[in-house]
């Protein structure tokens, strides 16, 4: 009898492996996400969750915005009509979304209750109060995806060439931009999401070594910070035929091809300032063999502004009928002010087209120079127009970096390269939450 109750603990030890090891195969994941599949952040957040569920892991998606119909994706409960009377308040109080009191309630939430572990998308957009994670946190591990810089400043999802982030905000010169404010208390927001933070239980990731190079920095520097960069489907998006792409979209065999995103003319990020004025440098004896193909609502005012035959697809939702616009393309031009990566350069590249963009945030890690592309300097449309025509009048260079890009896109940025990443990632935090959680009771 001695000897069976001997062997007691060690087969209770092999129970709780063998129940952790079930719990971890079946791992339930949340996302919270401001949208399913509208915008950047959106976008790269839906793929991921796609992935994880081939990865037969249980994925589901809570967001304030629903495009499309699928049955692991909620929407949160909310006050809206309260919510978005106070939040105009709140706004020109310098205080965005801490008036939104239904975010404390996500923990009511069946799809949160039985999941193992979060993850946090973007978390601003007139939706989430950021002083409820330390409750969302408090019995659930938390993986904190940052696709911009909001997360640790006083306001802003990019700071340009400010660097008061790092010490406390206040006296902001770019209170207009994105999520704006009337008035400048981002020390307040600052300090705030110090609280919050140093109450919370989070892990970082960042999709750019960039981005992660200035967490460090920053007020989220106490937590683990990891570096797992965005995937793509390499198989939808891949070269196609050229000319077989230019007669489905109607363009013209014998010119270049220039790919364009129509970006809001009205938000200085998105640089389409610079790139208008770029194209006007460009010489007369190139642009009449242009045409610049754009994807993306308002693209006809290019061939309005710089007099070169613009064929405008409009708004794209399909990664095929994207896949089948790059493949088209000698090279595509993002005249970003800042980004932390760019899905689109990484669409572009995994069709094996060129890419020209600016030396800024994490846009070199995708366009590297001479490999996959070429980098003008910040803020200088002549030198985006000069590199422009260098690559445009040198065969030899684009197929070079034709076959690059694919090299590059099919060894690094595979969408299951990056859900194996997150998964290893979770099984991590998970266990490490579960082992501090047993040490403390």
């Amino acid at each position: 009898m001695e000897a069976h109750i001997n062997h007691i603990p060690y087969l209770w030890k092999l129970l709780s492996l063998a129940c952790k090891n079930y719990m971890l195969a079946t791992m339930k994941i949340l996302h919270i996400n401001k949208s399913d599949i509208k915008g950047g952040g959106a976008i790269a957040g839906y793929r991921l969750h796609q992935s994880l569920l081939r990865k037969s892991t249980i994925s589901t998606l809570l967001v304030d915005e629903i495009n499309i119909d699928a049955n692991n994706i909620s929407l949160i409960n909310r006050r809206r009509y309260v919510e978005m009377i106070s939040s105009r308040l709140f706004w020109y109080l310098g205080l965005n979304y801490i008036n939104i009191t239904s975010t404390s309630q996500i923990t009511d939430h069946s799809l949160y209750t039985q999941a193992d572990i979060l993850n946090f998308h973007n978390l601003h957009g007139s939706y989430f109060n950021y002083l409820a994670i330390p409750k969302l946190t408090a019995k659930k591990p938390a993986v904190y995806t940052l696709h911009d810089m909001w997360g640790f400043t006083g306001h802003c999802a990019y700071s340009f060439d400010c660097q008061r982030w790092k010490i406390g905000c206040g006296n902001c010169p770019y209170l207009d931009t994105y999520p704006s404010i009337a008035r400048d208390n981002t020390h307040i927001e600052w300090k705030l999401k110090q609280w919050v933070h140093n109450r919370s239980n989070l892990t970082i990731v960042t999709p750019s070594q960039w981005l992660a190079n200035l967490v460090q920095k920053s007020l989220l520097s106490r937590f683990s910070i990891h570096h797992i960069p965005h995937g793509l489907d390499i198989n939808c998006y891949r070269p196609l035929e050229p000319q077989i792409c230019r007669q489905a979209l109607n363009l013209p065999d014998h010119k270049t091809v220039i790919l364009l995103v129509a970006q809001n003319l009205r938000d200085p990020r998105k640089g389409s300032d610079l790139l208008i004025e770029a194209l006007k440098y460009l010489p007369s004896s190139l642009t009449q063999d242009l045409v610049l193909l754009v994807v993306g609502e308002g693209g006809e005012i290019f061939e309005e502004i710089t007099d070169i035959q613009t064929l405008s697809l409009g708004y794209i939702g399909g990664d095929r009928l994207k896949a089948l616009a790059y493949s088209a393309a000698d090279i595509f031009i993002f005249p970003t002010r800042a980004d932390i990566f760019g899905l689109v350069l990484l669409e572009s590249m995994a069709c094996g087209t060129p890419m020209v963009s600016f030396d800024v945030g994490g846009v070199p890690e995708l366009v590297r120079p001479g490999q996959t592309g070429l980098l003008a300097r910040p803020e200088d449309p002549k030198d985006l127009a000069a590199k422009i025509v260098k690559l445009l009048e040198d065969d030899d260079l684009r197929q070079r970096m034709a076959k690059t890009c694919r090299d590059v896109a099919v060894a690094e940025y595979s969408i299951e390269l990056q859900a194996d990443r997150y998964i290893a990632l979770y099984r991590q935090v998970i266990d490490e939450f579960h082992n501090r959680h047993t040490k403390f009771h």
